[in-house]
């Protein structure tokens, strides 16, 4: 059963919808036991980087999902916002992040090639996966929808499963063992997304 994290931000319906489509269980999560033998969970999230993490740190689910990762082999999907604050922080805001994934979030007028492009990145992009990340199998021509000003630097090249270009190549998807995070919205993305919400189920 997947289950999604409700916190106060984000859209969980249409991630509930895409499921349902997929006729893969499941299950809005709000409150920290509804995670009790859960084996895939989403983090999603919107808006500002001290806003979200301020919600998921009053939610109660941050040490459960800690947890969940530290002792068992549960996944963990970030997606935008709630990518980001896998890092360990964001030039957006001033609060830690989650640390989950070495590395920290960056504003895009920060990449030299740039500066000066209008901010938001919104809409369609390509996106170019590494050899052998399982959330992107049996996708070919990779498209999906970005609404973003900020991106995450990793730490270390090891842990960028995918990159897109606005002005300069960025990275927009990352793991660290069991931790999986999309900066783009597959909920938004068609069959691709589709497609990756489908993999990272069946991860």
């Amino acid at each position: 059963m997947i289950r999604i994290i409700d916190y106060g931000l984000g859209n969980i319906q249409a991630f509930l919808n895409v499921y349902k489509r997929l006729g893969i269980p499941a299950e809005r999560a709000t409150d920290p036991a509804a995670l009790e033998g859960a084996r895939h969970v989403i983090l999603p999230g919107v808006g500002a980087f001290d806003r979200a993490m301020s919600l998921f740190d009053a939610s109660g689910f941050r040490a459960p999902v800690e947890r969940l990762i530290a002792e068992t082999e549960v996944r963990v999907l970030g997606i935008c916002v709630g990518m980001q604050m896998l890092s360990e922080g964001s030039d957006e805001g001033e609060l830690p992040g989650l640390g989950w994934v070495p590395g920290r979030v960056r504003h895009i007028d920060s990449l030299e090639k740039a500066k000066g492009l209008p901010m938001p990145h919104m809409g369609w992009n390509d996106v170019e996966a590494r050899a052998g990340a399982t959330l992107f199998d049996g996708l070919d021509d990779l498209r999906f929808y970005f609404l973003h000003s900020y991106y995450f630097e990793c730490r270390n090249e090891a842990n960028s499963l995918a990159t897109a270009e606005y002005g300069d190549r960025f990275s927009c998807a990352v793991s660290n063992g069991h931790v999986y995070g999309v900066q783009f919205h597959p909920e938004k993305s068609h069959h691709w997304g589709q497609a990756l919400l489908r993999n990272f189920a069946l991860t």
